[in-house]
């Protein structure tokens, strides 16, 4: 074994081993810094970003469904029906009032212009997403403002081809199931084994997205790459966690129309995508203090706060 493959092995090693950490001295590090890097505050900004993008992308995709005339309204209804699943219920009759209104009143244009502003909104929460990784990591941004946004729209368009992914696979999926089972003579048990594959297959998608972003987002050279890191799991794990909890409050307690009328729905939706954000950023803050830590008990290949460089580079 060289020794390259070896440190890649001790790299792995150490972030599942937390850098060296107990899981309650990480959570505590996180903690410290999501104040002294104003997450929370960052995260709202991440909110306006998402909600400037989600109607022109919905509307794109509609756009694009109907390039499947057979199978466009079948596809339309199973978009529909899992963005229910996720979104408050508020906030789901909200989106899809809108964006139905917007597809009724809206030209041929609407495949173009709904990319375009989708991936020019998204693209300003990911720089967003760019200033508080390099600040969770401790780096002053080095790379000029054409490459920053330049970063930033290759990954907006990288996480968008495999949200988009994620949901090819689960919307047709609904349908290739019965298709190939009929087809090939296959028992209901393929059509079950298949649905739950196909949400393992999503899941990973999103898994890779935050992996992706974590990556390349912070200017930190020589960064590591891994498939799943525990801030990847930590984020994804956060963002469901708390769409359900606000599902469950929002069921019981839903008191933003009574308070806010007909601007109660807004505001729902933009509390979820101010949990999703947020969720994004705390996982990009456990896996920096991972590394942090891992540099602090003397790993070759870790980096400690504001290091940019490797070892091997200032040796050099």
């Amino acid at each position: 074994m060289t020794k390259s493959m070896l440190n890649t092995d001790q790299q792995i090693a150490s972030i599942w081993q937390l850098g060296g950490l107990s899981k309650r001295d990480l959570a505590k590090r996180v903690w410290q810094q999501i104040n002294e890097d104003n997450v929370l505050g960052r995260a709202s900004e991440l909110a306006y970003n998402f909600l400037l993008s989600i109607f022109p992308l919905l509307l794109f995709l509609l756009a694009l469904f109907g390039l499947f005339a057979s199978r466009g309204t079948e596809l339309k209804s199973n978009l529909f029906f899992h963005l229910s699943q996720v979104l408050p219920p508020a906030a789901y009759q909200l989106v899809t009032k809108t964006i139905t209104e917007v597809a009724n009143n809206t030209g041929s244009g609407k495949l173009t212009f709904g990319l375009l502003f989708a991936l020019w909104s998204a693209s300003g929460g990911m720089t967003t997403m760019i200033s508080v990784l390099d600040e969770a990591y401790g780096v002053r941004e080095s790379r000029s403002w054409i490459k920053v946004h330049l970063v930033a729209i290759g990954l907006t368009i990288a996480i968008s081809v495999l949200v988009l992914a994620a949901l090819a696979i689960v919307l047709l999926g609904g349908w290739l199931a019965p298709f190939l089972g009929a087809k090939f003579g296959m028992g209901p048990v393929f059509v079950v084994g298949w649905k739950i594959l196909q949400y393992v297959a999503a899941l990973c998608f999103i898994i890779l997205s935050f992996a992706l972003i974590y990556y390349f987002a912070p200017d930190v050279r020589e960064q590591h790459w891994y498939w799943i890191t525990p801030g990847s799991v930590v984020g994804v794990g956060l963002w469901i966690l708390a769409s359900f909890a606000m599902r469950m409050y929002l069921h019981f307690f839903n008191s933003y129309s009574r308070t806010y009328g007909s601007l109660g729905a807004v505001i729902i939706l933009l509390l979820w995508f101010y949990v999703t954000g947020l969720a994004f950023l705390i996982g990009g803050e456990t896996n920096s203090e991972i590394e942090h830590a891992a540099a602090e008990h003397g790993h070759p290949e870790a980096k400690a706060e504001g290091e940019k460089e490797s070892t091997a580079d200032k040796a050099a």
